[in-house]
């Protein structure tokens, strides 16, 4: 069920009607409805609150309130929020005079607008990790298109070029990867087989969960990684990066449905923000030991 669910989230990829290209005429403005088929989750940087990256827009909470960017109905793929806004994939809506797929894109007025990065029209990247302050990219190209084969890729924000990478020792159906904000040298994966640790920028992956365990979310700070597995319930881990120690941060309703994206506010660290497998929405801002719930039915108010 839990493998079910994941693909339903990370593969899915609807081309809907009604957007503009013009960043003039787009706005935040709130918004009540749906929120489902999320694909990534982060603190866009200078826009303040928790972006969701979804097939229908992009969907912001902030401050107790829900705001969406008007006339926005891409399908997002593969998110990465940075300290001035975002990098994303995925579809431009029909209407678009944008290519299909949306290659690799950049945002730093809040989702109003994108620039583009690399491979307009070419490829749609699911899985794709971005340093939070170094900009760098790390992600898995899924087929061959004009630059690169199928495989691993990494390219400094300084550096235009795309270089391959090994990924040795990583194993399984890959389900999230992270970058960590400043230092390109650590990469975390989320596979069917458990949560991998690169220290030497992707080349070598090591396991650091137990053999039965799925990794379904990784996220990095400048110290710690938070991963997200499942044995027979769910479970999210802090892991220090230097020392390596691990401690357990609980979790709304473990046993009956696991973590898909993780996020924590660069601002606040007692805040971290939730998305599901199966679509709920939770918020701590105590590490924890509380969690809000910020959908009723799947729905905002």
């Amino acid at each position: 069920m839990i493998k079910q669910l994941r693909s339903m989230i990370i593969m899915s990829a609807v081309i809907l009607t009604g957007c503009s290209d013009s960043a003039e005429s787009k706005k935040e403005i709130p918004y009540s409805g749906e929120l489902n088929h999320v694909h990534g989750i982060g603190y866009a940087g200078n826009n303040g609150g928790l972006y969701f990256a979804a097939h229908a827009g992009m969907k912001i909470y902030r401050e107790g309130s829900w705001f969406a960017i008007s006339d926005d109905f891409f399908d997002y793929m593969g998110f990465n929020a940075i300290d001035q806004g975002f990098y994303t994939s995925g579809h431009p809506s029909a209407d678009s005079t944008m290519p299909n797929p949306l290659g690799i894109q950049k945002s730093l007025d809040g989702g109003k607008s994108l620039e583009p990065i690399a491979f307009e029209g070419e490829t749609d990247f699911h899985a794709m990790a971005v340093g939070y302050v170094s900009h760098d990219i790390f992600l898995l190209n899924p087929e061959a298109n004009s630059e690169l084969a199928a495989g691993f890729y990494k390219r400094t924000s300084t550096d235009d070029q795309w270089d391959a990478v090994n990924a040795a020792g990583l194993e399984g159906e890959l389900s999230a990867l992270a970058l960590h904000p400043s230092d390109s040298n650590f990469v975390a994966a989320a596979t069917s087989t458990g949560v991998y640790v690169s220290g030497d920028g992707g080349e070598q992956f090591d396991r650091i969960t137990n053999e039965v365990a799925r990794g379904t979310a990784v996220f990095f700070n400048e110290t710690e990684l938070y991963y997200a597995s499942y044995e027979d319930s769910a479970r999210l881990t802090k892991y220090t990066i230097t020392t390596k120690k691990e401690e357990q941060v609980n979790l709304p309703n473990p046993t009956q449905d696991a973590v898909a994206f993780i996020s924590q506010n660069p601002a606040n660290k007692d805040e971290i923000g939730l998305y599901t497998l199966q679509g709920e929405v939770f918020l701590t801002q105590d590490n924890g030991g509380t969690w809000l719930p910020l959908l009723q039915e799947g729905k905002v108010d």
